[in-house]
Order: C-alpha cells, then sequence, then structure tokens
C-alpha cells in the first residue's frame, strides 16, 4: 500500500511528470541555448549535462530526455550554430559553374567575416579540434549536410564529386582555421577580398578543373 506522504519515487534518467508535462519547444530552444553557451565558454571536454541544465533551469534528465547523451546535445546544439553554412549548395546553383569557386568561397568567408555567426562557428571548430567526440560529430555534419549537398550539384561521377568538394572544403577550412582560430598574421588580418581573389580560383580548380 502506498504511503500518500510519501513522494512517489521515478526512474533515474527520465524528467518527472510534472517537468514533462511543463516542458515544451521553449525549454527545449532554452536547453539549446544553454548548450552552445556552455560548450562556447567551456569546450566539449568541461561542459556537462549537468551544467546545460542548470543553465536553462532545467532538471539534467530533461536534458536526456530531449537530446540524449551530451554528444548528442552537442550535435543538435552546433546543428542550430552551423545552419548558415548550410546554405552554401545555394551559392553553387545561383550561376554557372564557371563561377562556383568564388561564389562559394565568398559565401563561406562572408559567414566567418560576420560576427553573429562567427561566435558559434569558433565554438565549434575549437570543440572539434580538442575532442574526438566532438570531431566525430562534426565531421558527420560537414560530411552529410554540406559536402554532400556540393557534391550532388556537380556533374561528375559520385565518388569524384565527392572528394573534389572534400577538397574545396579543406581548402577553405584550412584557412579560416588559419585566420580566425590560430590567427596567423598577415592572414589574419588581410583584406577578405584579396583572400577571396587569391583563393576562389584554387576552390574553382578544385570543383570544376581537369
Amino acid at each position: 500500500m502506498t504511503d500518500p506522504d510519501v513522494p512517489p519515487v521515478r526512474r533515474r534518467g527520465r524528467p518527472s511528470r510534472t517537468q514533462s508535462e511543463a516542458a515544451g519547444p521553449a525549454t527545449r530552444d532554452r536547453i539549446l541555448e544553454a548548450a552552445r553557451a556552455e560548450f562556447s565558454e567551456r569546450g566539449y571536454e568541461k561542459a556537462s549535462v549537468r551544467g546545460i541544465a542548470k543553465a536553462a533551469g532545467v532538471d539534467a534528465a530533461l536534458v536526456h530526455h530531449y537530446f540524449g547523451t551530451k554528444e548528442q546535445v552537442f550535435e543538435a546544439s552546433i546543428a542550430v550554430a552551423f545552419a548558415p553554412a548550410l546554405d552554401a549548395p545555394a551559392a553553387i546553383e545561383d550561376g554557372p559553374l564557371d563561377g562556383v569557386g568564388e561564389r562559394l568561397t565568398r559565401f563561406i568567408f562572408s559567414v566567418w567575416e560576420n560576427p553573429a555567426t562567427r561566435a558559434p562557428l569558433l565554438a565549434i571548430v575549437r570543440s572539434a579540434v580538442n575532442n574526438e567526440a566532438a570531431a566525430a560529430v562534426f565531421r558527420r555534419l560537414v560530411a552529410v549536410q554540406l559536402l554532400r549537398k556540393i557534391a550532388g550539384q556537380l556533374d561528375l561521377p559520385p565518388e569524384e564529386a565527392k572528394l573534389r568538394a572534400e577538397l574545396a572544403a579543406a581548402q577553405l577550412v584550412g584557412i579560416a582555421m588559419l585566420r580566425y582560430v590560430i590567427k596567423v598574421e598577415p592572414l589574419a588580418s588581410a583584406d577578405v577580398e584579396r583572400i577571396v581573389e587569391r583563393v576562389a580560383p584554387v576552390v574553382q580548380g578544385h570543383l570544376t578543373g581537369e
């Protein structure tokens, strides 16, 4: 017989009924916002589901309820931050292929040059560099959400298109790392138009060159 004065015991890892009923899209968004801040400030290694829950004002069980593991929380949080870069394939479609290198290069650097999109991207890249689990999430996001779409726009056999898209991405990501993360001079302070002018033909060669 249940004692009415003793609260029911709930299984670990599941939110209480009250929490579940109070949860909704706004709560989910609040958790994601807290997660992005936590990963940005502390990095993947030091961030914790408990810390994210505390910042969002919810129980850790509710974070697990929505997203599962810390890796899954990280993936969900960076997917939103990475979203502007996912429009890159549209830059390929918007014009002839002989100008795709400049369009793609200009688009990618416009995302990095914008302070609003640069901050979350920096957090993503730093976490990916320092932690293999975060790197795996980043690779999966880039490969599936970005490179596959870019490769799909090229009039080439699938494997060749995939390789060329990866080479173009490596060129752009490498330069972004040196300019925005490591801040190697004079690249870090060079005018972005000069960078686009020098890099775009190389990206063009990767994507459409013989």
